[in-house]
């Protein structure tokens, strides 16, 4: 049984965004192979490196959501390399572990006399120490969480003899959070909880528990953010779904709920006072779970998700499309628009791919000429300003595509057909799609103008 959808997404788009980025080697070490003897702080003796890196195992499940994980593309199930300059610790509490059950820890570079704090769950990019690479942040303390619960960041199961395997993300932060108190987190102005992908729904799962957890920790005065990348997850049905034989090959509401039973996954209360018990699941969907929040969020979101069209079979530059699959591709552009117009503070570029913050070129990005750093820079302004002065218009952080094309965005990067890596350009895959182009020219309102930036590249 094939289970589509919204669980996929959750469970497998942060290793799918990841597996380009990890190493090679044939041998990778655990965090327990990697000890060198840590003095009683937990710190190792060496800085990260390219062998610093974590390793989860699957669990050797007999059920179609095993078969999904063990996908030949997704193994390891971690092996991520950290970002330079940072050095490695474990958690003072071994009883919080990865999967196989080896400590779990985090990666820290520190920028004394800075009260501000960025956490980040999985990725590199906004964590540069470099001012033109992270303008905002790049004289923050970072932390980097490598992601080896395989659970969303939601488990609290430890391993034991019912359960081979431990799934204790949510746990994780919160140790992570607790260990940073001597390195002076108590004293911050701003902890910003950030994450792409998986790590995005994660943040929105676990942004009020560390908001809870500081004040807990008598650090009332700081302003806990959440930073979200591609974590803004839809359970929109594709048309094909109507010809479904049975409901549970089409929804992945019953494999959602078989998740949360098998990593005994927790979710923010307030969201769930919002559902019935047996919809509480909706929770992991961040337009369900957004009104819930009563801390700041920032929400990065391209139109047209690349990861979430690929579960759909659909890999735009590399295929003919049929109208029905580009119908459920301009529908999914509709659907992240509709659902990004309640949130304050976005940045959705109307473009075909997966994650942003953590792309070398991350900066280059804009939406209606403002880029993603001058939104953050304006939002930030804008939570400072105790007054609650209403926003200016000269500086805007509410910032989504209105034009219905994917790849209409001048700024988005270029295709490649996957299949040779060559260059192709948007409008050469309406052509190949074999579909009438001045008709859903004329569909979608598009004047010439539009047309010709894409036939651009654009």
């Amino acid at each position: 049984m094939k289970i589509p959808g919204a669980l996929v997404a959750l469970l497998l788009l942060g290793e799918a965004v990841s597996q380009s980025k990890r190493n090679s080697k044939a041998h990778v070490k655990t965090p327990a192979q990697n000890r060198k003897g840590p003095n009683p702080s937990g710190e190792l003796e060496h800085t990260a490196a390219e062998e610093d890196v974590f390793v989860g195992v699957l669990p050797p499940m007999e059920d179609a959501l095993a078969s999904q994980l063990r996908s030949a593309s997704l193994t390891p199930w971690h092996a991520q390399k950290a970002p330079e300059d940072m050095k490695l610790f474990f958690l003072k509490n071994p009883l919080v572990t990865c999967n196989d059950g080896t400590t779990a820890g985090y990666y820290l570079r520190e920028h004394k006399g800075s009260k501000r704090w960025i956490i980040f769950l999985e990725g590199t990019g906004i964590l540069s120490s470099h001012m033109e690479e992270s303008p905002h942040w790049w004289n923050a303390n970072a932390v980097f969480v490598p992601y080896c619960s395989s659970d969303i960041w939601s488990g609290t199961l430890p391993k034991s003899r019912q359960a081979d395997y431990a799934f204790m993300g949510s746990l994780i932060i919160q140790e992570v959070i607790k260990d940073l108190v001597p390195k002076g987190i108590k004293q911050a102005k701003v902890v910003l909880l950030a994450g792409e992908s998986a790590g995005g729904t994660g943040v929105l799962l676990n942004l009020e528990r560390v908001a809870a957890l500081l004040e807990e920790l008598e650090a009332e005065a700081v302003q806990v953010r959440g930073l979200v990348d591609s974590g803004w997850f839809l359970d929109i049905k594709h048309p094909r779904q109507s010809n479904c034989s049975d409901a549970a090959s089409c929804a992945p509401v019953g494999a959602i709920k078989k998740g949360l039973r098998m990593w005994n996954g927790i979710l923010p209360e307030k969201c769930k006072q919002q559902f019935k018990r047996v919809n509480k699941w909706q929770c992991f969907l961040g337009y369900r779970l957004y009104s819930s929040l009563q801390s700041p969020v920032f929400v990065v979101q391209w139109l047209f998700d690349e990861e979430q069209l690929k579960l759909e079979n659909i890999h735009l530059g590399s295929q003919f499309l049929t109208e029905n699959q580009w119908n459920y591709l301009q529908n999914l552009g509709r659907e992240f628009r509709n659902s990004l117009r309640v949130v304050p503070a976005v940045f959705a570029p109307a473009c075909l791919s997966h994650t942003l913050i953590t792309k070398s070129y991350w900066l280059e990005f804009q939406v209606k000429g403002i880029s993603l750093a001058r939104a953050l820079q304006c939002w930030e302004k804008s939570l400072q300003d105790s007054n609650k002065a209403p926003k200016l218009r000269s500086c805007p952080f509410h910032m989504i595509d209105n034009c219905p094309w994917p790849h209409c965005n001048p700024t988005c990067s270029v295709l490649h057909d996957h299949g040779t890596g060559q260059e192709v350009n948007f409008m050469q895959t309406l052509f190949r799609m074999r579909l009438d182009v001045h008709r859903k020219a004329q569909e979608l309102k598009s004047g010439p103008s539009q047309l010709a930036m894409l036939s651009n590249g654009g």
